[in-house]
């Protein structure tokens, strides 16, 4: 049985009653289409079911028709931290929709980062989503170098006004979070901050420290963690020895929190009865927890979107751009006991 032939350019063409020369300059996003012509071949694609041939349609652009989703971290956090997962699962929606595909990176050591820019300098991609990017990354320079147009997730430490990126106000959210404590009546409240070389350890932090300001509270009530799990356990029973008396922490992100309720039940503290506990990202472990936690909820969809829209604008010649987005508090039993 004979296979069914492939919709062609021509019957695109036919189909939605322009020239076949309209048609190319329409998959290839020209500008001077008019907006009726390319609502007709959008329809007509449709109608005929024809399929870009990305390959060729690379031939005659030079662009590779690819992101990367750099992951400047070891690779086994990409499953361990949710929050990885969820930006990846955005980004692939967002540039799927683009007809176009996700490459997925990992530069944690030396070696690999050679790898990776031997990669992109190849050409096999037009832009690099770098997400988690630490201060004083190599591959941020080298990445400016190079000339690849880039879109960071979070505020890049030392390139805030030369990488274009897409953040949460981490100052704000973490200010709200302390100041729910706050409200909920607690005064010795501790926090956990994630790594200062990073923009959610660094402003997270500057956020916690300017809402207790009034409070007079001193270094003994700040402890630090990596983002695991562990760490915040570790953290959590090192301020307990150094300030009992706390009655709440904020944990710079949901898995440190999470390691901190672990480290309150063998203290035999009640949470949040004893002690209220926050998190930030609301990335799944924080629903899940014992009891659930309250979080500060990063749009992590929106910012991956965001990031992918704002990148391929830059591809086509844009300019880098900045965009801060709103976190938002859900309240849970860690803080309440009433889940309201």
């Amino acid at each position: 049985m004979d296979q069914p032939k492939r919709p062609t350019i021509r019957d695109v063409a036919a189909a939605a009653g322009v020239s076949r020369g309209t048609v190319s300059r329409a998959l290839n996003g020209d500008r001077w289409v008019s907006p009726a012509a390319m609502a007709a071949v959008q329809r007509a694609i449709k109608q005929t079911g024809y399929r870009v041939n990305q390959h060729a349609r690379s031939l005659a652009t030079g662009r590779a028709n690819s992101l990367a989703f750099l992951l400047t971290e070891p690779q086994q956090l990409l499953f361990s931290d949710p929050t990885f997962a969820r930006l990846l699962r955005g980004a692939a929606d967002a540039l799927a929709k683009q007809g176009q595909t996700l490459i997925m990176l990992v530069a944690g050591t030396a070696a690999e980062r050679e790898h990776v820019m031997s990669y992109l300098t190849a050409g096999h991609v037009d832009g690099v989503l770098l997400i988690s990017s630490h201060e004083n990354e190599p591959l941020v320079e080298r990445l400016l170098g190079e000339r690849i147009p880039v879109v960071a997730c979070g505020i890049p430490l030392g390139h805030a006004r030369d990488v274009a990126w897409v953040s949460v106000d981490e100052e704000h959210a973490a200010r709200t979070m302390v100041a729910h404590l706050r409200v909920s009546g607690r005064s010795r409240i501790a926090t956990i901050a994630g790594p200062l070389d990073t923009p959610g350890g660094r402003y997270r932090l500057d956020g916690y420290r300017a809402e207790v300001t009034e409070l007079g509270l001193g270094e003994e009530l700040i402890g630090y963690g990596d983002y695991s799990s562990g760490s915040g356990e570790r953290a959590m029973a090192d301020l307990l020895e150094r300030a009992p008396d706390l009655d709440a922490v904020f944990a710079a992100n949901d898995l440190m929190a999470v390691g901190a309720l672990r480290a309150l039940r063998v203290a035999g503290r009640r949470v949040p009865e004893d002690v209220a506990v926050g998190g930030f990202d609301d990335s799944g472990p924080a629903a899940e927890a014992s009891p659930p936690l309250t979080t500060m909820r990063q749009p992590f969809e929106a910012i991956s979107a965001e990031m992918v829209s704002m990148l391929l604008g830059m591809v086509d010649g844009g300019r880098p751009k900045f965009v801060t987005m709103p976190a938002e508090l859900v309240v849970r039993e860690s803080t309440d006991g009433a889940g309201g």
